[in-house]
């Protein structure tokens, strides 16, 4: 065809024609025209062989510089970028304009592929059933989940087995620590019904660094009680060899784009609890784990029995509560119930809460705080707490240190400083104060805050004899009970009966 150059295949073509067919018809059949096939007559050589190397159409710009100057450079640091050595290249030599950045940067990755040093390789690896978890963090700041309006700073642990893909997320409010690992790890075994033969992580890198030596040993007597708990060998890959943790690694990536998707069909990143943004990821990993059901199901058969029992997922601590009506702890002041004070407890820490004990009797439990980014002290305060105290003293309201994490709603902490804005403190501390034991003696905190926000936007103080007036039971709305005693004469009726039956 006119425009198109002959290949060897059709040159073959012609030739094999040529034994039983004439000039024109071999040509025909090879493809081209007949003038083609007489210069083919003449001269029989393939096309390929007929060829010429293209020689260069202009001058080669960085003749003068490269093995004088780039190609030391690209031998005494070979992790130099091209474009560092383009900038100094052009800082050296501004003759030669930045028309030259693409030659020059297909000149190194010609010169690196030929001369360059050896590179690190993966070796692709068989996966057995049953023989290899593993578990690691993802960092989810970036999704904007928000717990009713207010961002949630958390992470991921991520639990993969490497055979059939069986994949547990839990959420992690804060770092990578031995209680989340445990926590998660442990759900995620009992789901699954087994435990592997090798369980491998990436060494808590991020607790390691903020622990001492023997911190750092207990935490690895720790980790490996609890992998001899599950029969399972511990493992962990080299520090920064984020390929060796590869089978969860590169799910990492899939499962923050299945939850950023999820997110984007909601509608919505706002979540009314941390209970509903859990059951979301539950749900999503549910989903996910269906589609792998058939290899998980032949996965399974091959884990090893779970223990009789959990071990403990959790550090433990003792503290003494304070005359301030609670303790301290990791940075972080938790307020407890004064009759408590004096006393010394033992403290379980998991991720997301404490459970209180005095002696082996189990008090309460606290949600669990952090300290704050400035590494100032955190505060997780009940106001119910200190409240009988507080009403005797309403003035300490004014500094108290906690103050801010005293008020259980923003609509109590605007109304004390509009008052205060416009009253003397005293008044302002009472009537605040007096608003707290509305909340907690009636047991309206949530409707309080309501009328709180309705007043405020209105432009009115609140009003503790309206408030109190309101939130008051209703004596007439109370049911009457009236309470009818019977006859003493109807218990003898009943002995007579029995006696009667009895006959």
């Amino acid at each position: 065809m006119p425009g198109r150059h002959v290949t060897d295949r059709q040159m073959r073509l012609y030739m094999q024609f040529r034994r039983t067919e004439p000039v024109p018809i071999a040509a025909a059949k090879a493809g081209f025209s007949t003038a083609t096939a007489y210069r083919i007559e003449e001269d029989p050589r393939p096309p390929s062989q007929k060829a010429t190397p293209r020689g260069r159409r202009r001058p080669d710009p960085l003749a003068a510089v490269w093995e004088d100057e780039i190609v030391p450079l690209l031998r005494s640091a070979p992790g130099l970028r091209p474009i560092a050595i383009f900038e100094e290249v052009l800082r050296r030599h501004p003759e030669l304009g930045a028309g030259v950045r693409r030659t020059l940067e297909r000149r190194i990755r010609g010169w690196r592929a030929l001369h360059g040093p050896e590179q690190e390789v993966i070796f692709r690896q068989v996966h057995e059933p049953g023989r290899l978890g593993l578990s690691d963090f993802t960092d989810m700041g970036d999704l904007g989940i928000s717990i009713a309006g207010e961002a949630l700073d958390h992470r991921l642990y991520h639990f993969r087995l490497a055979y059939s893909g069986f994949e547990h997320a839990h959420v992690v409010l804060g770092g990578e620590s031995y209680v989340a690992l445990a926590e998660g790890l442990q759900d995620a075994l009992w789901a699954l019904g087994g435990a592997p033969q090798e369980h491998r992580s990436d060494s808590l890198s991020a607790a390691f660094r903020n622990l001492d030596r023997e911190a750092r040993e207990d935490l690895t007597r720790r980790y490996e009680a609890f992998c001899a708990h599950y029969g399972m060998e511990p493992s962990r890959n080299n520090p920064g060899l984020a390929h060796e943790n590869g089978s969860i690694e590169g799910p990492h990536g899939h499962l923050k784009a299945a939850v950023r998707d999820a997110l984007l069909l909601r509608g919505s990143r706002d979540f009314a609890d941390l209970a509903a943004y859990r059951c979301f990821i539950d749900e999503l990993v549910g989903r996910r784990n269906a589609r792998v059901g058939p290899r998980i199901e032949l996965e399974r058969a091959a884990l090893r029995d779970l223990p009789a029992r959990r071990t403990a997922d959790y550090e433990e601590a003792i503290v003494a509560v304070t005359s301030s009506s609670g303790f301290l702890l990791r940075k972080v002041f938790y307020s407890v119930p004064s009759r408590l004070i004096g006393h010394r407890l033992r403290v379980r820490l998991y991720d997301d809460r404490l459970e209180v004990y005095l002696g082996s009797s189990h008090q309460l439990t606290l949600p669990r705080g952090r300290r704050r980014p400035d590494g100032r002290h955190g505060h997780v305060v009940d106001y119910r707490h200190v409240i009988h105290s507080l009403r005797r003293k309403p003035m300490a309201l004014l500094g108290l240190v906690y103050r801010d994490s005293l008020f259980p709603r923003p609509a109590y902490a605007r109304a004390f400083e509009a008052m205060l804005a416009q009253q003397p403190a005293r008044q302002a501390c009472r009537a605040t104060v007096e608003m707290l034991v509305l909340a907690h003696e009636r047991a309206c905190e949530a409707e309080l805050a309501g009328v709180l926000d309705t007043l405020l936007e209105a432009g009115r103080l609140p009003d503790m004899a309206e408030l109190q007036a309101r939130f008051l039971p209703d004596a007439a709305a109370l049911p009457g009970v009236v309470v009818t005693h019977p006859a003493l004469g109807a218990y003898d009726e009943l002995a007579t009966v029995r006696q009667e039956n009895a006959a």
